[in-house]
């Protein structure tokens, strides 16, 4: 039997199911993750078919020519980001339910990161190293 993680954006409207393993955070330090999130993000992933997405408030902005970001219309809850045409979605760590026994290994766009916080301890790398 595999694993189920749920989680769900701030008002409940949207809930997810994920199914299986999930992978080890990464944390993004990029502009657009930091004004989508209001600070850096941090992500896990999994691969689309294991996602099960729920609630007719989903909305998708397509935020680069590469890739678009899923949040609540109703809550303004940020809850994915996906490349366009990959088989993976990447679902923002703090929108799971309860503990998620995941851990912060690698971070993106170091460079970009904001004055006010220190970059966490985890190795720096290029997000074409990532799935």
């Amino acid at each position: 039997m595999s694993k189920i993680t749920r989680g769900s954006c701030l008002c409940g409207a949207i809930q997810y199911e994920l199914r299986g393993e999930l992978r080890p955070i990464v944390a993004c330090h990029c502009n657009q993750c930091r004004k989508a999130s209001g600070h850096f993000a941090a992500a896990t992933q999994v691969e689309q078919a294991q996602a099960a997405i729920t609630g007719d408030t989903l909305r998708w902005f397509k935020s680069s020519e590469h890739a678009e970001r899923g949040f609540c219309s109703v809550c303004g809850g940020n809850l994915f980001w996906r490349r366009f045409g990959s088989p993976y979605i990447s679902v923002w760590a703090e929108t799971i339910d309860g503990k998620t026994g995941l851990k912060m290994e690698r971070q993106l766009y170091p460079e970009s990161a904001g004055d006010y916080y220190d970059l966490p301890a985890v190795p720096m790398v290029s997000q074409s190293d990532l799935k």
